[in-house]
């Protein structure tokens, strides 16, 4: 694969940055991870469930950053940028409203949700109380989101990685002084967390701020504006939720298969985690292309630069797939020297490895389809995606076929994502060209 099409320059311009933006989110758990672990098995055991808890609400929050991308890059497409600072703004708002909203109602939730997620009686002090604390940085993390998705809009990767830099930097020294120096224990890290967030929140607030004094676009929270990024948000948290269904149930699932099946599936299922955060940028340029594209009209363009992201996905998932199984042999050495927990995950890694091309591909064709505004397409498609995925899950459990089984379901998931959202970027239906989009409902 050459470097020389004409679209490559601005996929790389934007998915280089926005890569290691990616990165940066499973280094503050690691770094966190690193300090608490000097406190003890209990504490680092707490910030495993509280740390679940909080991955969780990322995740089905991510609209926040999907949805404002795609508006505020159509707007851009369009040379609107009063109108694109203008959806920035009532996307912070919308952050701003969900985050105090979930601050508010946890608190007294805590307690429960720390239990549902299996914490020990020994644990779960330690867990509620970084949950309690981390909740209070919830507005910031949502602003943060926001905020990103503002930045990628207006077709800037590296402001958001220059940003996550920071943030990354200052948890760090937080953590250490309020955990280490200061002996404040697992809340010093909660702590360290908050600030560092809410940091990050008052730098993007600042840049959306001085954008809409500079282009003449008002501060204040609009309804109409609110309601149009709260619509398209609920077909991205349609199509989130069914994603982690699949996740959920896949662990579930490898948990009833044994224990040398569960520890091996964890081990597989952060593998593949950590290269879909690569394949992951290249969805990212997929979203703000796709969107200032279109929002310019320049539907030819969105379909051929929707086929080089495409080719380009599918060089990166081939090349993963060849080096995950290059390494395969000695993959195992770091994390358990068990044989039966070896056994079954050098069969599951092949699987991993063999679903990268499809993955490079389907994730893609996923940032393009946001990008589009395609939200009511993806909620459906998301469910139909889930109901393919879980008769194939139940099967693999039902008749005993270990590891290497669950993961030939998820590849029975992939291969649907892949034939909906394929059919999907053939048609026309999602081209749709303007500023403004229409919402599907079906595919």
């Amino acid at each position: 694969m050459t470097f020389r099409h004409p679209h490559d320059r601005e996929i790389l311009r934007l998915a280089v940055p926005a890569l290691g933006a990616l990165v940066a989110e499973p280094l503050f758990l690691l770094t966190d991870s690193a300090i608490v672990g000097h406190l003890g098995t209990v504490s680092l055991g707490a910030l495993g469930v509280a740390s679940q808890i909080l991955g969780t609400l990322v995740n089905l929050c991510v609209f926040l950053a999907y949805g404002t991308t795609a508006s505020v890059s159509r707007q851009i497409g369009a040379g609107n940028r009063r109108a694109a600072v203008r959806q920035g703004v009532d996307g912070i708002w919308l952050a701003v409203l969900i985050g105090v909203g979930v601050a508010v109602a946890g608190q007294p939730l805590t307690p429960a949700v720390v239990r549902a997620f299996g914490a020990s009686a020994v644990l779960a002090p330690q867990a509620e109380t970084y949950v309690h604390v981390s909740l209070l940085g919830v507005p910031g993390m949502l602003i943060v989101l926001a905020g990103t998705g503002v930045l990628r809009g207006m077709q800037d990767t590296r402001t958001p990685l220059f940003v996550s830099v920071g943030m990354f930097a200052l948890n760090a020294g937080l953590n250490a002084a309020l955990v280490l120096g200061l002996g404040l224990g697992i809340a010093g890290s909660a702590w360290g967390t908050v600030l560092a967030q809410t940091a990050g929140a008052g730098v993007y607030v600042l840049m959306v701020a001085r954008g809409a004094r500079r282009h003449g676009a008002p501060l204040r929270p609009d309804l109409a504006g609110l309601r149009a990024s709260a619509t398209a948000g609920v077909g991205l948290l349609i199509r989130t939720l069914s994603l982690r269904v699949v996740l959920i149930v896949a662990t579930m699932v490898a948990a009833r298969l044994g224990d040398a099946q569960i520890a091996a599936h964890q081990i597989a299922a952060n593998v593949w985690t950590l290269l879909a955060f690569a394949l992951d940028a290249i969805a990212i340029a997929g979203q703000a292309i796709t969107g200032r594209r279109l929002g310019a009209g320049d539907v030819g363009g969105a379909r051929a630069a929707t086929r080089r992201m495409v080719a380009w996905g599918l060089a990166c998932g081939v090349v993963f797939a060849l080096a995950l199984l290059a390494a395969r042999p000695w993959l195992p050495d770091p994390f358990t020297d068990d044989t039966a927990v070896r056994s079954q995950l050098l069969g599951a890694l092949v699987i991993v490895a063999l679903l990268q091309p499809i993955a490079g591909v389907v994730f893609v064709l996923d940032g393009v389809l946001i990008g589009a505004g395609d939200m009511g397409f993806l909620a459906v498609a998301g469910v139909i995606q889930t109901a393919a995925f879980l008769p194939v899950a139940w099967l693999a459990y039902a008749l005993g076929g270990g590891l290497v089984s669950l993961w030939l379901a998820m590849g029975v998931w992939m291969l649907a994502r892949l034939v909906t959202l394929g059919l999907r970027a053939r048609s026309d239906a999602w081209l749709v060209a303007g500023a403004r989009t229409r919402v599907s409902a079906a595919p």
